[in-house]
């Protein structure tokens, strides 16, 4: 199954990673692609350089960051070919949060979390259900 890892938070514009954190997410990195389990990953910028298209009553909106909602919002992603769910949260627990709390201080770096969501298949989809 895929599955997609995202992590949560929102770098404030221009904070970059320090080198703990680019070693220990290389490493991190490098034991998903050794273990094969490893189908793509990106990190993402700030909200504050991003765009939300808003539609509501036949309308659309277009709404400028950042986005008010911080702790909602997603810092980078893994997508994952995995056995089961259960492997999926056993290498999201291996994510080096420690190194991650450098560049996401406070509210993201000592409460920071990964969301892990199943990526819709066709093969297997039952329309009865």
């Amino acid at each position: 199954m895929r599955v997609m890892l995202m992590i949560k938070g929102d770098p404030e514009p221009g904070a970059a990673p320090g080198e703990e954190l680019l070693a220990a997410m290389g490493r991190y990195n490098d034991d998903l692609k050794k273990a094969g389990v490893l189908l793509d990953l990106a990190g993402l910028l700030p909200s504050a350089e991003g765009r939300r298209v808003k539609f509501s009553g036949g309308k659309r909106a277009v709404i400028d960051g950042p986005f008010p909602e911080s702790k909602e919002l997603i810092a980078g992603y893994w997508i994952l070919q995995v056995e089961s769910m259960d492997k999926a949260v056993e290498w999201a627990n291996r994510f080096p949060f420690e190194a991650f709390a450098q560049i996401y201080p406070g509210e993201y770096g000592a409460e920071s979390e990964i969301e892990i969501r199943r990526v819709f298949e066709v093969e297997g989809f039952d329309a009865s259900n």
